[in-house]
């Protein structure tokens, strides 16, 4: 209930007042914080020199951002502006032969970038599950898939592989694992995708040209194959009208996002002050929830600029990659939570929804998100925070459901039906507030660290109650509201455009 029901624009209004209040007022509390911090010593490895001219230092601890723009910065320029290059001029003068053009450079640019034996190694287990999607065994494909994936995570196999790699660089470990995790997970798409439709051949040269494929090849987003297969396969590609449009407002959007990015570390200092706990231990409650969340929101701009990029070279290429994640800010269920969606939609088309089903009752929705947020362990590298991580968000998947199941339960289903849809959509906006800080509390453990989660649950839960738990409830709600408009503004536009004669 409650959800295309519109809210007083007046009680909207003083939503978005109390949510810009409390934002500006969290800010200037960082913002004072990172002045007064930057020239403690625990900060001396993660704050290094911004513009001097005005004083300012930068927060440089999150090392790949760094070297993406500053150290690497003209070799991702350089072979993302040859891949354009050459896929224009293929595209031109022999369109048929455009699929090969991507494998052939990216498998160069592999090779230039970690060596010859990286890319044999590589081929050997492309190699090693197209021969198993020749048996259309979906159990086996995705199992020795598994295993693949297994052997670049755990020891000793992980020592043995990650010897492939010529040379040392700073991006080593990164490229390395991005490029063999997205590798597994591509084979074993074509070869489940082989096993669901029999009744086409793809060859080894189909998986290769998948695989190789260099603006998704290291950091993602992952494309299904079936999908990739269908687009890439075109003949002659034709734009969409405004497509190009579309496509410069993307990439003038990624350099927007990255300057911002820029100017924001020079002020606030969100990845340095939680590494020092006796610091953090000293901001205001206000300050801490906004650190918090600042994080979450930080990951999610990083994704956002990242796929932004890929996506918008992928684009080009006349084809139709997955979405940037959804702002965290817009996040409050489980079942939308994602950092990647290419990994997100992987997951639910060969794992979750396979055995999961609807979703709609317990026990299947229990045995499909635990055996997605096992993959997920295995995919993100078995740990103690990669535990618990996955724990905490399995059991939020799951308690969710739960709680649904309880609102249809006849007392509560009979109190619901009993309020206006207004009081509805209010009600369910508290229970939407609760599990917003759930998710950037789960989440947190694994994008910073489970001390600085542990001092934020304190301070927000315990020592902070109630005056501190009902703020920051109260302004969360106001935002949960805010985007329970928006959902309900473009639903209704969706209808209305379905409804326009063609």
């Amino acid at each position: 209930m409650g959800i295309k029901t519109a809210l007083p624009a007046a009680e909207l209004g003083l939503y978005s007042l109390v949510l810009s209040g409390a934002l500006a007022y969290a800010g200037r509390g960082l913002l004072e914080a990172s002045q007064g911090g930057a020239h403690r010593k625990a900060f001396r490895e993660s704050v290094g020199p911004g513009w001097e001219y005005i004083g300012r230092k930068m927060d440089v601890a999150d090392f790949e951002w760094v070297m993406w723009f500053t150290s690497f910065r003209n070799a991702i320029f350089f072979a993302l502006s040859g891949h354009v290059l050459f896929a224009k001029l293929c595209t031109m003068v022999a369109p048929q032969l455009r699929s090969w053009m991507y494998a052939v450079y990216g498998a160069l640019a592999v090779v230039g970038t970690m060596g010859p034996w990286y890319l044999l190694l590589l081929l050997g287990h492309c190699v090693g599950l197209y021969v198993v999607s020749l048996l259309r065994q979906p159990w086996l494909c995705l199992g020795l898939g598994l295993a693949s994936l297994a052997s670049f995570k755990l020891d000793p196999l992980i020592s043995w592989q990650s010897g492939f790699v010529t040379g040392t660089f700073d991006l080593q470990e990164v490229l390395f694992h991005g490029g063999s995790g997205f590798t597994v997970l591509r084979c074993t798409s074509f070869a489940l995708e082989s096993c669901t439709h029999p009744d086409r051949r793809y060859s080894l040269a189909d998986l290769l040209k998948y695989n190789f494929y260099l603006p998704f090849f290291f950091f993602g987003p992952i494309m299904t194959f079936d999908r990739f297969h269908a687009q890439v396969s075109q003949v002659e590609p034709v734009r969409r009208d405004g497509e190009l449009w579309h496509i410069r407002a993307q990439a003038g959007l990624s350099v927007v996002a990255i300057v911002a990015v820029d100017i924001f570390f020079h002020f606030f200092y969100i990845l340095t002050i939680p590494s020092d706990l006796k610091f953090a231990s000293r901001l205001p409650d206000s300050a801490l929830a906004g650190l918090a969340y600042s994080n979450l929101v930080y990951d999610w701009v990083k994704a956002a600029v990242l796929f932004g990029v890929v996506n918008t070279v992928a684009r080009l290429d006349h084809l139709d990659p997955p979405r940037p994640p959804k702002c965290i800010t817009a996040l409050y269920v489980f079942a939308e939570t994602h950092f990647d969606r290419g990994i997100n939609d992987w997951l639910c088309r060969y794992v979750y929804d396979h055995i999961g089903g609807e979703h709609t009752a317990v026990i299947p929705e229990l045995g499909a998100t635990v055996a997605t947020f096992a993959i997920t362990t295995l995919w993100l590298g078995p740990c103690d925070t990669v535990y618990l991580w996955s724990c905490l968000n399995c059991f939020g998947l799951n308690f969710e459901l739960w709680v649904q199941k309880l609102a249809e339960w006849g007392p509560l289903a009979r109190i619901e039906a009993s309020l206006s849809e207004q009081m509805s959509r209010r009600v369910r906006a508290i229970f939407g507030a609760m599990n917003f800080w759930a998710i950037i509390m789960y989440n947190l453990v694994s994008l910073n660290s489970f001390e600085f989660t542990e001092l934020v649950a304190q301070r927000l839960l315990l020592t902070g109650f109630p005056q501190t738990t009902l703020a920051v409830l109260f302004v969360t709600y106001c935002g949960v509201q805010l985007v329970k408009e928006r959902e309900r503004t473009l639903t209704l536009e969706e209808e209305q455009d379905k409804e326009k004669p063609e």
